[in-house]
């Protein structure tokens, strides 16, 4: 299965509601856009026009593979825009800005690629169990854009008051897969760290100049540098890792109320994902209309297995719910917060199997569906085709063994990767409890 081969292989229409007021101060705006981030596509109109980003708000989040629109509204100014990848269509003015709540659902167009006949014949009992059972409410793989860029979680690092480690991470951090001039702003910051003074000479390094303008004047105070990034930023940070204990704790609970025989596994960027495919009567009614907390130290808990599931994940990260703050940084902050458990996408639609055009010998289908806000489309079409996204088995049915490590490295190498920095920081936490052991006898 292949997702987003081209732009208009994904496509997502926001259905939205907001009060117009003709003499509101916010100007409301249909925003279309093709292979941009809801990020990039409002720091191009910020640029373009002088605006500051504490003007524009907008209601979610859209996927920058695909052509999607979405609701924006500028205060206090009129604009128009009508780039090839960028379009803006007024719609009137409001009072108040923009938010999560003018959103009533999104609708999804999803063309899904280099499939076999054997893939589109077992779709049918698939779409069956989808409206049957729902979709477990995951965040997919784009909230983990930090994983697969190797940078981690970049608020744990803050959580540990490492500032200049959190730092170094988002300003001087290249990735491998990053081919942007955004790239060469971190690479030349990542070879002149410390050294403010030098002016970046590469397009795009005005994003960061309110964080270097910072250390110019103070060469050592990196919390104050990183409370210089935009707002919205450091809460995606923060999400991005609620979200993964979200998942984890979700998985835990799926399978103490479910078990694993009844479950199937997925694959994405954070490791993988666990769906039913079959439930009981009572399965059903502890996942249908329930919610699983994302974690924050004023989190309260109702039913004792999801606290027994949620709190499971923070003793794997020797964390306690108290441990989820920034030091002596209110501005960067955990909000509890409920999510459904289980969505059911609305009015789904499969269309008749076609030739796969870009991927010869194979077939291609249409899906369409609705989703509340917050959900995730790409999740939807997983679910649909799980087994084309299950992790590899060897014989039996075992997982298949993982490949030999390679040759230790001459020198210690940092880790690049998610799973090799929850490793070491694991390793480093034991060898810190030994030690205070060892502290102890020696007393």
């Amino acid at each position: 299965m292949k997702l987003k081969q081209k732009p208009e292989d994904f496509q997502v229409s926001e259905s939205w509601r907001f009060d117009e007021d003709p003499r509101g101060r916010h100007f409301v705006y249909l925003m279309d856009k093709q292979k941009l981030s809801t990020f990039e596509a409002v720091d191009r109109i910020c640029a373009r026009f002088k605006i500051p980003k504490a003007a524009v708000s907008y209601c979610g989040l859209k996927d920058k593979q695909g052509r999607t629109t979405q609701l924006v509204a500028l205060e206090g100014r009129q604009v128009e825009l009508q780039d090839p990848d960028l379009r803006l269509k007024p719609l009137g003015r409001a009072r108040a800005p923009l938010s999560a709540e003018n959103t009533t659902s999104n609708r999804f167009a999803v063309t899904v690629r280099d499939l076999s006949e054997e893939d589109v014949a077992r779709l049918t009992a698939s779409i069956a169990e989808v409206r049957r059972l729902g979709v477990v409410n995951y965040f997919d793989s784009q909230r983990f854009g930090s994983l697969k860029h190797g940078q981690g979680f970049i608020v744990k690092d803050l959580m540990r008051g490492d500032f200049e480690v959190a730092l170094r991470n988002v300003l001087a951090r290249p990735s491998d897969l990053d081919r942007s001039g955004d790239a060469k702003v971190k690479g030349f910051w990542k070879e002149h760290w410390g050294e403010w003074g030098k002016r970046n000479p590469y397009p795009g390094a005005e994003r960061y100049e309110a964080v270097v303008k910072w250390l110019r004047a103070h060469p050592k105070d990196f919390r104050g540098a990183v409370l210089r990034t935009e707002p919205r930023w450091r809460g995606l940070q923060v999400f991005a890792y609620q979200s993964w204990l979200w998942n984890e704790g979700v998985k835990q609970y799926l399978k103490d109320v479910v078990g694993m025989q009844h479950l199937v596994a997925i694959l994405y960027q954070a490791g993988s994902l666990l769906f039913p495919q079959e439930l009981d009567g009572a399965q059903a009614r502890l996942l249908r209309d329930r919610t699983f907390p994302l974690l924050a130290p004023a989190t309260a808990f109702a039913d004792p297995r999801v606290e027994r599931a949620a709190l499971s994940v923070l003793e794997r990260e020797d964390m306690k719910l108290s441990d989820l703050t920034v030091p002596e940084t209110p501005e960067i902050h955990f909000e509890p917060e409920e999510r459904p458990l289980v969505v059911f996408p609305g009015r789904l639609a499969v269309g008749e199997a076609k030739r796969d055009e870009l991927n010869r010998g194979r077939l291609r289908v249409n899906v369409a569906f609705t989703l509340p806000p917050g959900a995730y489309a790409t999740l939807v079409v997983k679910r649909l085709f799980h087994w084309t996204l299950e992790p590899r088995r060897g014989k039996r049915g075992a997982p298949a063994p993982a490949a030999p490590p390679p040759p230790a490295p001459s020198a210690p190498a940092e880790p690049r990767g998610f799973l090799a920095k929850q490793r070491a920081e694991k390793a480093a936490r034991q060898a810190r409890r030994q030690a205070a052991v060892k502290g102890t006898r020696r007393s």
